[in-house]
Formats: C-alpha cells, sequence, structure tokens
C-alpha cells in the first residue's frame, strides 16, 4: 500500500511539474543550446531499482564529449572553482540544481521517485558495503535524505549511511518533510560539489583490493560526528 501511495504521488506531482515548468525547462534547454555545441539533454546509465540500469535524463552542463571519451573509473572529482569541462551556462545551471529537472521524465516513466536514495554510476555499485546495498531497494530520488543533510559534502561512506537510514524510516510524510527541506537546500545552494578525498574513487583506491565493508561507514561516521551534527543543523 506505501508504495502505491507513493507511486500515484510521484506520477500526479511529476507530471503537474512538468506542466508547471513546461516554460522554464523551454527556457533552460534555449540557453544550453546557444551557449555551447552539443545536445541539450545528458543522458547516462545509473543503477536503478534493485540496483538495474535505466537511463538518466539531465541538462547537459558540461562541455560535450562523446561516451566512450569519457571514464568514469578515472574522471577527476568537478571542482567548484573554474573547472574547464563545465559551460559557462552549466556554472548557473548546475549551481541552482536546474540540472537535475529532467528527472522529472524519470519519475513519471517509473524509473525513479521523487525522494530516495540519489541514483548512482553502475561502477559505484562495486563499492557499496553489503549492509548498504539496501538502498537499492527502492527507487532512485530526485531528492533524498542525504541531500538535505550535505549532499556531495558528506563523502560517500556517509551519503551511503544517510541512504541506509532513508530505507528504514521511509514513510509519506517522510518524505513531505524531505521535499520541504530540499527546498531550502536548492535555495541556499550548499553541497554541490565534493572533494577529493570524499568520493567513491578515493574510497575504491584505499581498499587495495579488498571488498567494501560496513565497517568502512561507522569508522567514517565516527571520525566525523561532528560534522555530521553541524549540517543536520545547518538544515534544520
Amino acid at each position: 500500500m506505501k508504495d502505491l501511495v507513493t507511486r500515484l504521488f510521484d506520477i500526479v506531482s511529476s507530471a503537474t511539474a512538468l506542466l508547471a515548468l513546461s516554460p522554464l525547462l523551454l527556457a533552460v534547454a534555449l540557453w544550453i543550446k546557444l551557449d555551447s555545441r552539443g545536445p541539450v539533454f545528458f543522458m547516462q546509465q545509473r543503477a536503478g531499482l534493485d540496483g538495474r540500469p535505466f537511463r538518466i535524463f539531465k541538462f547537459r552542463t558540461m562541455v560535450h564529449r562523446a561516451p566512450n571519451e569519457i571514464d568514469q573509473s578515472s574522471e577527476p572529482v568537478v571542482s567548484e572553482g573554474h573547472d574547464p569541462r563545465i559551460t559557462r551556462a552549466g556554472r548557473v545551471i548546475r549551481a541552482s540544481s536546474l540540472d537535475e529537472l529532467p528527472q522529472l521524465l524519470n519519475i513519471l516513466k517509473g524509473d525513479m521517485s521523487v525522494v530516495g536514495p540519489r541514483p548512482v554510476l553502475m561502477e559505484q555499485k562495486e563499492v557499496v558495503p553489503p549492509g548498504y546495498m539496501k538502498r537499492f531497494s527502492v527507487r532512485p530520488g530526485l531528492t533524498g535524505l542525504a541531500q538535505v543533510r550535505g549532499r556531495r559534502s558528506l563523502g560517500w561512506l556517509k551519503q551511503l549511511a544517510f541512504d541506509a537510514e532513508y530505507v528504514e524510516k521511509r514513510s509519506f510524510f517522510y518524505d513531505l518533510g524531505i521535499i520541504l527541506a530540499t527546498v531550502k537546500v536548492v535555495l541556499l545552494g550548499g553541497g554541490i560539489y565534493g572533494g577529493e578525498g570524499l568520493n567513491w574513487r578515493t574510497y575504491r583506491d584505499s581498499l587495495e583490493g579488498r571488498p567494501p565493508a560496513d565497517d568502512d561507514v561507522i569508522a567514517a561516521l565516527a571520525d566525523h560526528e561532528p560534522e555530521i551534527e553541524k549540517v543536520q543543523e545547518g538544515q534544520s
């Protein structure tokens, strides 16, 4: 019953938002097209419900490159400064989170939900510890608990911890609270970029061939307890 209510909410809210925001979506699409060479949309394979792949839609914010030119295993982290990969329009679109709006189509299709763990790259599945694979038991979301508690500034392991917490606590009204908190986060514009030491590739390299472990997440939380509390207080 809970999943049915969530799906009905997803359909109604995404369809309504697409209609209401259509002038804005068209304006952003035109801006991207005039600003740089390449398609309006960036499409990429991500891990969805049960870890199955689906194609995510985003507004393109980076210089266009063919898919075979992008190696996700070694791609540098997108930095907050003048990253040459980000277009002029892309800097504004990313800062305002407008690049995520095409995922309303993914929600309407049933690939995603309004609220849930953010969809990760297929390569990132390899560095999810066993106890945190539960994040794939629900549809990925346009926003989620990790997004309202710091987004990429939290780092990979802490994001996984909040994803798991969301799965355990999720309910219709819990989702509504996250949606309301998301409005504040988007307006403040924080947590869009993460550092090299926080990302999944750094964690993968630190494993040195061993499999990811639940204790790694627990250790990351213990090491940064004051930082997490500060982030949570800032979003409350």
